[in-house]
């Protein structure tokens, strides 16, 4: 009898991926779909200390992955630097080579004490067009990611309330 594996959910791989690139260091934001001017959806939008800004699109399936390159925006933006791919690590063999080249691969694995864990298998090509955000930006962004917590804690209370 095989053991089935459990599939990670989006957020638990946005917490792996936040803790890969290290949310002491940068700021990363969730769904930043909006508020920066022209900016294209991002499942996951992390700006670097040097004023670079890293997106990481994350899959938990083929299809899903397949239908991503079907958007009308080819993740292409002078205000990102690098663009990242994350996939369960079940996954890669069947994935990592639909990925395009430039883009790196950050995959996730449940490890044995439970805790899901993101690592780089292929590390992104810098795109040579991009450029820093400037602090208004940045600014922006730091914002819309200040703004997340409020609603992160209003559905924390919802949910306490309906435990009680």
């Amino acid at each position: 009898m095989t053991k089935k594996l459990k599939t990670a959910t989006c957020i638990e791989m946005e917490v792996a991926i936040s803790k890969y690139f290290g949310i002491r260091t940068h700021i990363i934001v969730p769904n930043l779909s909006y508020g920066l001017d022209g900016m294209h959806e991002c499942d996951l939008f992390c700006l670097r200390s040097t004023g670079y800004a890293v997106e990481i699109e994350i899959k938990r399936s083929k299809s899903d992955l397949l239908a991503d390159f079907k958007k009308k925006h080819d993740h292409s933006d002078e205000r990102i630097c690098e663009l990242y791919y994350a996939i369960p690590i079940e996954l890669l063999d069947s994935c990592k080579d639909l990925i395009p080249i430039h883009c790196g691969i950050i995959t996730c694995n449940y490890k044995r004490n439970g805790n899901l864990n993101a690592e780089c298998f292929r590390t992104a090509k810098r795109n040579k067009n991009s450029r820093r955000l400037t602090v208004e930006e940045q600014l922006k962004v730091t914002r819309l990611g200040c703004m997340r917590i409020w609603s992160l804690k209003e559905k924390n209370i919802k949910l306490l309330k309906t435990k009680i």
